[in-house]
């Protein structure tokens, strides 16, 4: 009885044993090539985890600037008493408290006494507080670690404490009522904290960087101007920004040392729309977003030196 298929002779291998025909047919038993598992990379956080930490930081963004934005809000409310029914604002929204603050009171004034305050501050405080840092930092001198802990004590002390010396010292050096007095008592506050950031910054540079300009020539005030100041700029521009917020929104001090209204900041000049008798909350709301706009364009200046200039001394002290 002859098979369904016969072999052909050519089919036996040598040996003789006829040779197992395969069909062209796929493996039943192989396992198709699937996608290989995604495999996280270390510190790569899941899509859920990424989702709450994003909520988390625009709720925290949110509830930072709602206080931001009801001010501008209230600000809008052209009548004295708007602010007690806000919702009632949006249907009458107008400029006119900006026009009212900066054509009808004495605004501008209080606008250059700030600048120059805040200025001088800045520019005296940041080399005062550099230059002090850089020497603790580079010099090792009697008394430089007792020097520094000075420094952190005097930032215990509240301003209550030390409003009553201070007006005493200006008074006898005749600097009261004075924008020279006033600067210096903002730079006296700005210094000890300036002057440990600083220092800390510092010390992330180099020494063989000094050590390089003492062999070039320079000498040792040539080589922190010319070399080491240029290397701290985001040091430099965080104590700056902190000097120029103390000396811009300070109230206590200028209310106190500033005696005649034509030389009041813009902090105390803020402060004369509420008074006993009378109370003018939306020029005060219109006024307050005037003031925070320097504050946030210095802000916009500086901040791409912040994170490092915050975070740069935090590696050695």
């Amino acid at each position: 009885m002859s098979t369904a298929a016969e072999l052909n002779p050519k089919d036996h291998d040598q040996a003789g044993s006829p040779m197992t025909l395969t069909a062209d047919r796929p493996a039943t038993d192989a396992k198709p090539a699937g996608r290989p598992a995604k495999v996280r990379a270390r510190g790569e956080s899941s899509t859920w985890a990424t989702v709450l930490s994003h909520g988390t930081l625009l709720f925290a963004s949110l509830i930072a600037l709602f206080p931001v934005l009801y001010i501008a809000y209230i600000s809008l409310g052209p009548d004295d008493m708007d602010y007690l029914h806000p919702a009632k604002i949006m249907d009458k929204a107008t400029f006119a408290n900006y026009g009212r603050v900066l054509g009808e009171t004495d605004f501008l004034s209080w606008f250059g006494n700030s600048a120059i305050v805040a200025g001088g501050t800045t520019l005296i405080g940041v080399l005062i507080a550099a230059s002090t840092g850089y020497a603790v930092s580079r010099m090792r001198f009697a008394g430089h670690r007792q020097l520094m802990w000075t420094l952190l004590v005097t930032q215990m002390f509240p301003i209550a404490v030390l409003i009553v010396p201070m007006y005493y010292i200006l008074s006898n050096l005749q600097m009261l009522d004075s924008y020279t007095g006033l600067i210096l008592v903002y730079s006296a506050t700005t210094v000890p904290y300036c002057a440990w950031l600083l220092k800390g910054y510092f010390d992330t540079i180099p020494v063989e960087i000094d050590e390089a300009g003492r062999v070039d020539g320079l000498s040792p005030f040539g080589t922190f101007w010319r070399l080491i100041l240029p290397l701290a700029r985001p040091g430099l521009a965080v104590a700056a920004f902190y000097s120029f917020l103390t000396a811009w929104g300070e109230v206590a001090y200028a209310s106190t040392f500033m005696l005649s209204s034509s030389k009041y900041t813009l902090a105390v000049g803020l402060n004369s729309f509420v008074s006993e008798h009378d109370h003018q909350w939306q020029l005060m709301a219109a006024t307050s977003v005037l003031i925070a706009i320097p504050a946030a364009v210095v802000f916009y200046l500086v901040q791409r030196h912040l994170v490092t200039g915050l975070t740069a001394g935090a590696a050695k002290s």
